[in-house]
């Protein structure tokens, strides 16, 4: 393990400046999706992860997978999204033994109604404020810091890579 270095004043005010505009930024985008399409982030997150697979359906497990989250959490999220009319429980794959769940007509246009609303949101917010420059070192450094922090294929973060 390498010798840390303690932060400087300014880094501090710099770490302390980007996750005060990040919460912010995100506050205020989950907000918009609540008032301007009645759906949480949660249910914007299942939604567009579904209207992106094949078929607009997937396992509850890659769903799972794909989200990132644990499996109570997802099941409880599509409980409630099912109670709503946004999805529908399948039976999945070739032997249709494996549990699924897909889009509905209503979830269809639910996550096409709020990705047109949550992407001008999210360009009023932040894209529209960035200069060219800015947006080309925000890209290069989020590119940077998910290799250097995502979990590889082979189930751990790469630490050597800086």
């Amino acid at each position: 393990m390498t010798e840390t270095r303690p932060l400087e004043p300014e880094e501090w005010e710099l770490w302390d400046a980007w996750m005060r505009a990040q919460r912010l930024l995100v506050r205020e985008l989950e907000r918009g999706l609540q008032r301007d399409c009645d759906i949480s982030k949660a249910e914007f997150s299942v939604l567009v992860t579904l209207w992106r697979a094949a078929g607009r359906e997937l396992r509850v497990g890659e769903l799972a997978e794909t989200l990132d989250w644990d499996k109570g959490r997802v099941s409880h999220q599509l409980t409630r999204m099912e109670k709503r009319g946004f999805v529908r429980r399948t039976r999945y794959g070739t032997d249709g033994r494996r549990a699924g769940i897909g889009l509905t007509a209503e979830g269809r246009r639910a996550a096409r109604d709020a990705v047109l609303v949550h992407g001008g949101n999210i360009r009023r917010h932040f894209l529209d404020p960035l200069t060219p420059e800015q947006a080309s070192v925000i890209r290069a450094w989020s590119g940077r810091t998910v290799d250097r922090l995502e979990p590889h294929r082979d189930g751990g973060a790469d630490d050597s890579a800086s």
